[in-house]
């Protein structure tokens, strides 16, 4: 029997499973993420930190399991239901920021709102004014192609923050950065997501990262091996 759902939380997953073939990249997942809070996802290479990402989100079902979010059940969603979900409940930040290349920063920003019906003018000032509170208040008519790696990621931090989601899920956004970069970048990411009220889930191989979070789950083997910081 699965644990008892904690309506604490705003995002839930109880009994999680995804088999690849005969594979199990999740063997029975039980995890809470309250609003608010910041939770680092570790482990080795193949462990199951990103299919455990992708299952929460909704990009994928899992074979067997619950999903919550604000009660509202997940897992049990359509695909177009799951999509829509995404594009108003949830943001994503991943490690080489995935921005259109021909669009923007301001743009790649507006984006997700303009797909969601906001008007032109809306979304790209509400663009504009993410831009401004990451320090890139001079470079919205930037290219991806034109900007830095730090600052490429930061459109990407506002592009999902815009929409006010109430999760963000962050796969290895640190990656392809250096140090310092990357901690600059992490601390805006927080920060604005804290500003917001947006929980935040990091996959992370970044040990330095995963302790200045409050929480970090370790996955070995599909299956949650340790928690620190767990949920009260």
């Amino acid at each position: 029997m699965n644990p008892q759902w904690n309506d604490r939380a705003v995002l839930s997953g109880r009994g999680l499973v995804k088999r690849y073939g005969t594979q199990f990249a999740l063997a029975g997942v039980d995890i809470d993420v309250l609003a608010g809070e910041a939770i680092a996802i570790v482990g080795p290479s193949g462990s199951g930190k990103t299919s455990l990402l992708h299952v929460l989100a909704g990009i994928l079902r899992p074979d067997e399991g619950e999903i919550k979010l604000a009660g509202q059940r997940v897992d049990q969603l359509s695909e177009k239901k799951r999509s829509e979900l995404r594009r108003s409940e949830f943001g994503f930040v991943f490690q080489q920021g995935m921005l259109v290349a021909e669009l923007t920063a301001e743009e790649n920003v507006a984006l997700p709102m303009l797909l969601g019906g906001v008007g032109r003018k809306q979304a790209l000032g509400t663009a504009r004014e993410w831009l401004q509170r990451l320090g890139l208040g001079g470079r919205g008519g930037s290219r991806p192609g034109e900007l830095s790696g730090g600052q490429a990621q930061r459109v990407a931090i506002a592009r999902a923050l815009t929409h006010r989601p109430k999760v963000i899920f962050a796969d290895e956004p640190t990656g392809a950065l250096d140090t310092r970069t990357g901690k600059e970048t992490m601390d805006a990411l927080l920060v604005a997501a804290a500003d917001g009220g947006a929980s935040v889930l990091i996959v992370t191989h970044d040990r330095e990262l995963a302790a200045s979070l409050p929480r970090t789950v370790t996955i070995r083997d599909g299956r949650i091996s340790q928690a620190v910081g767990a949920v009260a």
